[in-house]
Formats: C-alpha cells, sequence, structure tokens
C-alpha cells in the first residue's frame, strides 16, 4: 500500500536517521514485532525494558510509513466525544476509555523525557470549537460529561474565543493536560533507546508468510526466517491487507506545514485547535514557527489520484488557514497526503484474533493514533509478561460478533 503522497514535514527536522541493517539470517526470539512506526517503537521500548527477546522488523526504512505523515496532536478527547461514548458502550466503558487515554497521554510524557534525541513533547491545551451553531448544544453537553468525572474543561462563549482568537465561533470546550510532540522524532528516539536495550532492529525486511504453530510463528522474511513465541503485528493501516477489520475505515487524509512565521505565538497559548465537523480541521504550531493544519478526510485511495487531489486540497488547507488567521503571509512549504484509518465505533483494535494463533494486533486507528498506541502497547507489554488485562476486551477486533464472513484469510 502506497501510504503518504506529496512532501512530509517531520523527516526535515532529523539531519541523520540511525541505519538498521536488513536481516540477513534466521533468529529465533520470544516476540516479533513488525512494523517499525509509532505503536512498534512504543512496544519495542516497553518490552526492551522488561527485558523480553524481542526483535522488530519492517519492509520500509524504521518510521517511514504513516508515522512520518503523523501530525503530533496528543488529547484524551477523541474523535467522538466522552457522551458518544457512554451512551454507545455505557458509562463505565466509556468514562474508561477516555481515562485511559489520558492515563497513556501521562506515559507519553514520561517516555520522551527519557530520550536521547529531544521529541519536542510540549503540554498544550485544545480549543474544540462549534463548527456551526448547531453544534452548541453538543458542545454544553459534552462539557457536562467531561465536567462531572473530573476531565479538565472549561466552556467559553462567544465573546471568551474572540477575546483570545482572531476569529468568532459560537462557543468551545477549552481542554486542559493535552500535548504536541513531533511523532517522528519521538519513534526513532524509541526505536533507539530499544535499540541499547538489547531489542533488534532491522528495516528493509517484509514478512512474506507464516507458520502458525502451537507454540510459536515462523516469520519467512525477505532475509531469513524468525521464529517467534509471540507476534505482534504494529503494521498500521496496512494490517486490513493481511485481515480486515469490520468497522475498519481507510480514508485519505491532507495536511500542510507553513514557512515559519516567527517567534511571536499566532493565538491563545499555542494551543491544539480543532472542530465539531466532521471529518473536521486541525490546527497546531511547530518548534520551528511553522503552522501545520491538515484535515478534509476523504475516500480516495488511489495513490495517483490522491497526488492529483493534493494540489487541490492544499490550497484549500491554506485558504482555511488564513482564514482563521487574516494578514499572515503563509506559504506553503509542505504538504503531503496520507492514508488515515479510523473505526466505526471510534475505539482502537487490540488484541488477539482466532485465526492468528500466538499473535496480538496494535491497531491505533483513530485521529488520537499516537495516544490510543501507547495505550495498546502497555496492555500487550502486560499480557506478555504475564499481567492479565481484562480491560483489553474492550478493544476486541471481533467485538460485533464473530470474525466476519468476509475477512481476508491469513496471509500463509
Amino acid at each position: 500500500m502506497e501510504l503518504i503522497s506529496g512532501n512530509t514535514y517531520w523527516p526535515s527536522t532529523l539531519e541523520q536517521t540511525s541505519d538498521f541493517p536488513p536481516l540477513a539470517e534466521d533468529l529465533n526470539c520470544d516476540v516479533l514485532i513488525i512494523g517499525g512506526g509509532m505503536g512498534g517503537s512504543i512496544c519495542s521500548r516497553l518490552l526492551g525494558e522488561r527485558q523480553v527477546d524481542t526483535v522488530v522488523i519492517d519492509k520500509r526504512k524504521l518510521v517511514h510509513g504513516s508515522s512520518s505523515a503523523n501530525t503530533g496532536l496528543l488529547q484524551y478527547s477523541n474523535d467522538k466525544t466522552l457522551t458518544s461514548f457512554i451512551n454507545t458502550f455505557g458509562e463505565t466503558n466509556g468514562v474508561l476509555f477516555y481515562r485511559m487515554c489520558k492515563d497513556a497521554l501521562d506515559q507519553l510524557e514520561k517516555l520522551s523525557t527519557t530520550l536521547e534525541i529531544d521529541p519536542f513533547f510540549i503540554r498544550r491545551s485544545s480549543l474544540y470549537y462549534a463548527s456551526t451553531s448547531e453544534d452548541v448544544q453538543m458542545l454544553q453537553e459534552e462539557y457536562k460529561q467531561l465536567t462531572r468525572f473530573g476531565f479538565p474543561v472549561e466552556y467559553w462563549d462567544e465573546q471568551q474565543i474572540a477575546a483570545r482568537f482572531p476569529f468568532r465561533k459560537s462557543a468551545a470546550l477549552y481542554t486542559h493536560e493535552d500535548a504536541e510532540v513531533n511523532p517522528f522524532l519521538f519513534a526513532q528516539g524509541l526505536l533507539q533507546s530499544a535499540s541499547r536495550l538489547g531489542v533488534r532492529l532491522y528495516e528493509y525486511t517484509e514478512a512474506k508468510h507464516f507458520e502458525f504453530n502451537e507454540n510459536e510463528v515462523v516469520c519467512h522474511t525477505s532475509g531469513g526466517i524468525i521464529r517467534a513465541k509471540k507476534i505482534i503485528f504494529a503494521t498500521g493501516y496496512e494490517t486490513q491487507e493481511i485481515k480486515t477489520d469490520r468497522g475498519a475505515v481507510l480514508e485519505s487524509s491532507y495536511a500542510i506545514a507553513t514557512n515559519p512565521i516567527g517567534d511571536v505565538p499566532l493565538w491563545y497559548e499555542q494551543c491544539l485547535i480543532w472542530e465539531t465537523a466532521r471529518p473536521y480541521l486541525y490546527i497546531r504550531s511547530t518548534p520551528e514557527g511553522r503552522i501545520i493544519i491538515g484535515g478534509l478526510d476523504e475516500p480516495v485511495l488511489d495513490a495517483h489520484q490522491r497526488e492529483i487531489r493534493l494540489l487541490h486540497q492544499q490550497q484549500k488547507l491554506l485558504q482555511t488557514l488564513q482564514e482563521h488567521f487574516p494578514g499572515v503571509p503563509f506559504q506553503i512549504d509542505y504538504a503531503w497526503a496520507a492514508v488515515f484509518g479510523s473505526s466505526h465505533d471510534g475505539l482502537p483494535y487490540i488484541g488477539p484474533h482466532p485465526r492468528f494463533p500466538n499473535c496480538y494486533f496494535l491497531e491505533g486507528y483513530g485521529g488520537n493514533g499516537t495516544v490510543t498506541s501507547m495505550m495498546a502497547a502497555q496492555l500487550l507489554a502486560d499480557e506478555l509478561t504475564g499481567t492479565h488485562r481484562p480491560e483489553m476486551e474492550l478493544y476486541s477486533l471481533i467485538r460485533t460478533t464473530k470474525p466476519s464472513p468476509e475477512t481476508t484469510e491469513p496471509m500463509v
């Protein structure tokens, strides 16, 4: 799958990436992680800390799949509101998911402080504004639920927004204790630290097919055979080529990074900005003084079509940014489009699947993928080292019914 079109910004922020060899021998290990992006890098670090004999392979250069297109907004709020989750899954599970997201944010911060590479993890608040006046009541209800369960949030009216921003919106939630990060540097730093902990890393090494046995999985790769007691598929949106998850949706999303516009913050507290419309726009700043704006998700997956659409969508994003911040001389320095995956019910997919014995899947789908990948890595690291995590059932790959009859056969 061609995951990215255009010119992504984050790789330009690292002068020299670490090089790891392709696999050129047969190996044995306790855990094989397939995928060296955000999910795989967090898993490798956590398993390395626990001294689990771990191998990571990626068919590309490490961190050059979707994670290089990730825009690095970290929030405890999700694409679906807490109110919506409570209505769908009940109060206990809805609140549990939001609390697990908030805890995962804290864990990401702790990890960020341990890396040799500074990933520019910065705590931010988030402005979540009503795209239309019809959404005000929904925000009021969400404010009640968030405050009821102790989440840090304020409700702002039109005057409070206008006093802090150069645009007017009917209402907004201002949530605290969110964050931004450079996801490319973060994943690179995690892999470097995992390597120092003894995790073996191989890039340009593609998993070709698998033999599922009672006590191990044999993975045939482009460079050798790996025998692993357990496998974690951290293959991102390409997981849908291995097995189709009922409820998973793949689309294309677009983003631009502007020229550096100076040291003076353009808006209040340089908070993260997003909106109630679906698909939604989001805006953040970078330590270099650039502005990243993204969104405009649409069901275009053909890479050639996506490249053509990018020419139009990048101008649309620039125009929207100028409408929010009139008079600022924005120019597009980077523009990219990428495959983006979500789930119908808003939850990630985490855990085992009955057709893949001794395997676990880590699918941090949705707009909060880095946060849910952290959550997933914690759950899987615990399960693999003897601590049962019953919460994982909420994110089951077969949570709707039995495995869907339309799913593809295992890649054997």
